[in-house]
């Protein structure tokens, strides 16, 4: 039996581990009851060493406003993402079929892999993809209008939300920042957000790209809960515990 500091040391190193862990897999884990994890966690917390969410705890640094620019996130991960996008290619419409594609660094691999002998109607809100795909051959380029957002360099607003209401396609390849089975995706900003639920509501089918990094972590905003999500691809590191939770709950998730 450990003492109670040494246990909140290993719970404090296994959530920085894992990413994330439920009140009822610690308290299995170190042998104690539920309410003697909370107490820990309560502890943990105080000190700065991870945070409390609903029904367990995260790494202190996975509940952020912060977001990182395009250039610090082109840099992250990208072997990952590389290889979920080449994942992502498989669950692609057929010819003449269309898709929508959000802002961010891994929907922006899957662009860089597009066919370009694949006739395809492509949305986006992403200036960065537009460029890409403006010169993809096959490539039918739909660019959704708006305030363009500094830090994600997409469209954003009343504007970019009400084209998309109008629009219905075959699939939806969205990022996010956090995911977790309890509260779904998330990113940092309302406006995001905003956009990336309209994008939701748009596809026939829905499909997150995001790596492994971001599997366990929560952030400001919830575009979709689960349910909403039909096919997550993420990167083979993701943690078998995560992905059972995600796969529990309903999601179809693809490992790269």
């Amino acid at each position: 039996m450990l003492y109670p500091e040494e246990r909140q040391q290993a719970i404090a190193a296994l959530v920085t581990d894992r990413g994330r862990l439920a009140v009822a897999a610690l308290a299995e884990e170190f042998g104690v009851t539920t309410e003697t994890v909370r107490r820990d966690l309560a502890v943990l917390e105080r000190a700065g060493m991870l945070r409390r969410v609903h029904g367990g705890a995260v790494p202190a640094g996975a509940l952020t406003l912060v977001e990182p620019g395009l250039g610090e996130r082109h840099r992250s991960h990208s072997e990952q993402k590389r290889a979920i996008a080449a994942a992502a290619l498989g669950l692609l419409p057929g010819a003449e079929g269309s898709i929508v594609l959000d802002g961010g660094t891994t929907t922006a691999a899957l662009a860089e892999v597009l066919p370009a002998d694949r006739r395809l109607l492509a949305v986006t809100s992403s200036v960065p993809i537009a460029s890409r795909l403006s010169v993809t051959g096959g490539v039918l380029l739909h660019v959704l209008g708006g305030r363009v957002r500094g830090v994600t360099q997409c469209a954003v607003g009343e504007t970019t939300v009400r084209s998309l209401a109008e629009l219905r396609v075959d699939v939806a390849f969205l990022g996010a920042n956090g995911i977790t089975a309890e509260h779904g995706f998330t990113t940092p900003d309302e406006a995001e957000a905003s956009v990336k639920r309209a994008m939701v509501r748009a596809g026939q089918r829905v499909v997150v790209l995001a790596d492994s990094s971001k599997l366990g972590r929560e952030h400001l905003v919830r575009y979709a809960a689960i349910e909403d999500v039909d096919v997550l691809v993420t990167d083979a590191g993701a943690d078998p515990g995560l992905v059972a939770e995600l796969e529990k709950a309903g999601v179809e998730v693809v490992l790269a």
